[in-house]
């Protein structure tokens, strides 16, 4: 009982590290920082703070397997509810069975995730299935309240802009990289994976690149799945 509260306690302390992170770097990003162009360290906050956005949807995501709170499914819910949202107003009622079903039916047509065309089709159908017209309004209304009280060029480079490249990268990395071309027969998951770096497995997509890894082993946060390179 005390391994799995530990777990449990951990899992939420990771989650709201991340949030934590993102809000409080989106704040001072937006009310104190002077946006410098030639600065180095202006590229350095865009890059982070499209981590984090990544890191929200990640949180979200470890949510739909109930391994940020495990054992405490209200405390989950909440968590991964909160980090959807706050990533470009995501639904997570509506996610949570679209991701269930992509693994399920992994790279087959009733996979929500998969798209056997060109790459640039399958993302456009990745967005379709996930962006809805109601988080465009949201965005928009948003972006409109927040350039009243702060400047619009952070509001531009620290808010919109990473949401943008955060869903780009979580397609490129946790859906396209994976998923595409052919794969062996005895390929369970039908799912490729990094070579084992975990440096560049964390910065581009936390651990996620690992992806036939995650697939075998759903159950394994994204904290831990590390662990699982061979």
């Amino acid at each position: 009982m005390a391994a799995v509260k530990k777990h449990t306690y951990l899992g939420v302390l990771i989650a709201l590290i991340v949030i934590g992170c993102w809000t409080a770097l989106l704040v001072y990003l937006l009310y104190t920082y002077q946006l410098d162009f030639s600065s180095p360290l202006t590229y350095i906050f865009f890059l982070l703070q499209t981590h984090l956005y990544t890191g929200l949807f990640i949180t979200a995501h470890d949510a739909m397997h109930g391994v940020v709170a495990p054992g405490k499914p209200t405390l989950n819910k909440t968590i991964g509810t909160v980090a959807a949202f706050l990533f470009a107003y995501n639904w997570y009622p509506r996610l949570l069975p679209r991701h269930h079903q992509h693994h399920h039916f992994v790279a087959t047509d009733k996979d929500p995730d998969y798209h056997g065309g060109s790459f640039v089709a399958w993302y456009f159908s990745f967005l379709k299935q996930y962006i809805t017209w109601w988080q465009i309004v949201l965005m928009a209304i948003t972006f409109n309240v927040l350039k009243l009280y702060f400047p619009l060029e952070n509001v531009v480079m620290f808010w919109m802009v990473p949401a943008i490249l955060a869903t780009f990268q979580l397609f490129y990395f946790g859906t396209y990289l994976p998923h595409k071309g052919e794969h062996a027969k005895d390929n369970k998951h039908r799912s490729g994976t990094l070579a084992k770096n975990h440096v560049w497995a964390f910065v581009s997509c936390y651990f996620f690149g690992y992806h036939f890894e995650h697939h075998d082993k759903p159950y394994i946060p994204w904290w831990q799945l590390y662990k699982t390179k061979s």
